[in-house]
């Protein structure tokens, strides 16, 4: 286990998967991922979340090598997701006199995942209840919906630690040296972004707090400029774009519907559009283009007509966009089709559902291939894209 510091009294337990190559099934996490989970030493000794039943056994090995024989007195939980409720029923055999603190949902959850009753032994909390452990207090605060109904978190208040859950987590393992920003836009859009309004109500709960660190179940201890990562988080959870720049995102099955896509990011880019970002949807990571498709104030979709509907990676896109809220962007339509095509129709019909997003009026409807016209209308849709 690489060693992670947070203090003296609060030890690091978690561990780095590997080998996981898809996250919830769907999104790929070439460089892993760390489930966190930490003890809290004090008169009392409580511990903080447990891991994925992928990696019980370094995980209790690392929880049994801090704890040196002796007996927690808590497991508290924050969320029963099972990459970090996995090992509940596990800890309670193990620790029979250990007691459980959490909210009563997280005890209905408990039933339904291990089919046993834990309330004998439960300590339900509810908003801004505190526990002692002794020069230690946990205070808890509810997050319903960041992004299950049962997610709580937890404030240390002598050393002034939130443990956040899944809040502030990102991708890729803890040895892995990489900025927070990217892996963390990814795994927010994709995994929490639908609850935005929920996201708001937390963070209008952590700025009443005086918080110097904050620990997710995902990422690394975040303990330096914390007003950065809670600007993000704003900027996120508001829908608000991030950046300045297009994202053109393409399904393009022969290279003639991409060609015409590439043609209007090269004019895009005379015309001093700054930042413009090519997504192949045939190909590129989908998490990807989700996370830029909400980083930038506008974005272009271009697509082929497939069997009178859209090519089904355009089709995949615009749910995942439609699940997790696209808003307040502006968006032109390129579409292709060589007898009858559809595909501006459909992917209108996706956007138009969708709050505060502006259509480009200028129409480029290519059939099989661009030709002359069709680049005038590239040039005009391009200066309708940045006005």
């Amino acid at each position: 286990m690489k060693e992670i510091k947070i203090s003296d009294t609060v030890q690091y337990v978690g561990v780095d998967d590997k080998t996981l190559d898809l996250f919830e099934g769907q999104y790929k996490t070439p460089n892993g991922i760390s489930y966190n989970s930490y003890v809290i030493f004090d008169e009392k000794i409580a511990i903080m979340d447990t891991v994925d039943k992928r990696a019980t056994y370094e995980w209790t090995r690392n929880l049994e090598g801090v704890l040196d024989g002796r007996a927690p007195d808590y497991l508290v939980i924050s969320h029963m997701e099972p990459d970090h409720g996995a090992n509940v029923k596990n800890l309670t055999e193990k620790y029979p006199e250990m007691k459980i603190v959490s909210n009563a949902k997280v005890f209905t959850m408990l039933t339904q995942f291990f089919h046993m009753d834990f309330s004998d032994r439960g300590i339900v909390v509810k908003e801004k209840d505190t526990l002692e452990l002794g020069t230690h207090t946990l205070q808890f605060f509810m997050a319903p919906m960041v992004h299950w109904p049962e997610v709580m978190v937890t404030y240390e208040q002598s050393e002034k630690i939130l443990f956040t859950a899944d809040a502030f987590g990102k991708f890729s393992t803890l040895d892995i040296e990489e900025d927070w920003t990217d892996e963390a836009r990814r795994y927010y859009i994709n995994i929490v972004g639908r609850y935005g309004m929920q996201v708001q109500n937390l963070l209008k709960k952590v700025k009443t707090l005086d918080v110097r660190k904050i620990c997710s179940l995902h990422g690394p201890v975040l303990d330096g400029n914390l007003e950065y990562y809670l600007e993000k988080y704003s900027t996120w959870s508001s829908y608000e774009p991030e950046d300045k720049g297009v994202l053109i995102a393409c399904a393009s099955i022969y290279g003639n519907t991409a060609e015409a896509a590439r043609k209007l990011e090269a004019i895009l880019k005379e015309q001093g559009a700054g930042r413009v970002v090519f997504c192949d949807l045939t190909r590129d990571d989908i998490s990807q283009a989700v996370a830029d498709a909400f980083r930038y104030d506008r974005m272009v979709l271009a697509s082929v007509t497939y069997d009178g509907h859209l090519l089904p990676c355009m089709e995949d896109f615009l749910c995942h966009l439609e699940l997790k809220n696209y808003q307040k962007r502006k968006v032109a339509v390129i579409e292709n089709g060589s007898w009858a095509p559809a595909a501006g129709k459909l992917i209108r019909g996706y956007i138009e559902g969708m709050k505060n997003v502006e259509i480009c009026e200028t129409s480029v409807s290519i059939r099989s291939s661009a030709g002359e016209e069709d680049v005038k209308k590239l040039g005009t849709l391009a200066k309708e894209l940045l006005q």
